[in-house]
């Protein structure tokens, strides 16, 4: 009981940390749809699933994006349903991946099966919410799913990924500290190489931000 509890309350600072990402940074990229905003929340989201299953990420999706609703977003229940599906999406198939594949690979696995799951379900879910949303006509949007939707989705996820891989050994390293049991129930990835992912994950992350650096010109 004492475990879960535990559990319970480093899920909560994920999706204190989560929100505090959102809050923070909301960056719109796609000029054809400004409601699009990018940001950082899933890097915490998938960390939690990584460490505690691909439920407990489901979990924390919901609650952030609940909070968002309350807090920030103008969006209502459809930014709620919007932010859930993309963030699940994403952190989910990571985490069930990973669960099975405990080790660089598995991470490496599960976050291009995310970035590739969250663009094809947020394609789907925009062409029908869309349309509803903004009041534009369903041909229009349609129009948008590859040269908008496509590239926006691909974007955030490779970027949460890319920073994820960053980030997950030093947050894993401070809860486990955190709960004096040893590791005990924190999924880590052993044997990875700190310095390779480093250069890998920067080389992404400086690619996407003059990606969007790119697009904003087009403004």
């Amino acid at each position: 009981m004492r475990l879960q509890t535990k559990n319970l309350s480093y899920m909560a600072m994920l999706a204190a940390l989560s929100y505090v990402m959102v809050f923070a940074l909301r960056i719109p990229v796609m000029p054809a749809a400004p409601f699009l905003e990018l940001d950082l929340k899933d890097v915490f989201i998938v960390i939690g699933g990584f460490m505690y299953g691909p439920l407990a990420a489901f979990a924390i999706s919901f609650v952030v994006a609940f909070i968002q609703m309350l807090t920030i977003s103008e969006s209502g229940y459809v930014g709620l349903l919007m932010n859930t599906l993309s963030s699940a999406a994403f952190a989910c198939s990571a985490a069930a991946i990973y669960h099975y594949m405990r080790n660089l690979k598995g991470a490496v696995v599960g976050l291009v099966a995310g970035c590739l799951l969250m663009t094809a379900v947020m394609i789907l879910w925009n062409y029908i919410i869309t349309p509803i949303y903004t009041g534009l006509p369903r041909p229009a949007v349609a129009a948008m799913l590859i040269p908008v939707f496509f590239p926006f989705n691909m974007i955030k996820s490779v970027l949460n990924a890319s920073i994820t891989m960053m980030m997950y050994k030093p947050v894993t390293a401070a809860i486990k500290a955190a709960s004096n049991r040893g590791g005990q129930g924190v999924g880590e990835v052993k044997g990875l190489p700190k310095v390779g992912v480093l250069i890998v994950s920067l080389f992404i992350i400086i690619t996407i931000v003059l990606i969007i650096l790119i697009l904003q010109e087009k403004i």
